[in-house]
């Protein structure tokens, strides 16, 4: 049975979502709410009871369908950081086991890495992919298809000059 604070801090663990927080709310001493916020997150019977008060939370928005539009009026207009934080929101919302029932095949990655990528935008990818590991091959190197590279100092092919303009693409970038 959980005394009074330890109740406090589980209700307000669900609130917060951050352990430290929870245990100022609960009234644990400041100095010392890091450390105990995480001890009462360690034990089995506060675990159990976040997870009980988790499950009878009710609501009547529908709380996937309101951060899913705000995902999509932010990706929209450019708002990264806000289409960023309302994708933490729905991974939350939706819970970590989620993740784990998906097939995640090839094709389905690299679509959701280009989806993440064209929300991060142009500036921000390049900005990132220079902070990897190979970054020094991709900009020195183009790798073909196959995985083998040509070098850039050579010059361009004859079909990679072979471009088509704008207007004269299959579909709208």
């Amino acid at each position: 049975m959980l005394n009074d604070k330890q109740e406090k801090f589980a209700q307000a663990y669900v609130l917060h979502r951050n352990a430290s927080e929870a245990a100022r709310t609960a009234g644990y001493a400041e100095a010392s709410a890091n450390n105990q916020g995480y001890r009462l997150l360690q034990s089995e019977e506060i675990s159990d009871r976040i997870h009980h008060l988790e499950q009878e939370l009710e609501t009547n928005v529908d709380v996937i369908s309101e951060i899913e539009k705000q995902y999509t009026y932010a990706k929209e207009n450019g708002h990264t950081n806000s289409a960023i934080k309302a994708l933490e929101l729905l991974s939350r919302v939706r819970g970590s086991s989620s993740d784990v029932n998906i097939n995640m095949d090839e094709e389905t990655l690299e679509d959701a890495i280009v989806g993440c990528l064209n929300v991060l935008g142009e500036n921000k990818v390049i900005n990132l992919l220079t902070k990897c590991n190979f970054a020094d091959n991709l900009f020195l190197e183009d790798y073909d298809q196959n995985g083998g590279t040509e070098s850039v100092t050579e010059g361009p092919s004859e079909e990679a000059l072979d471009l088509p303009l704008p207007e004269e693409a299959d579909s709208p970038v």
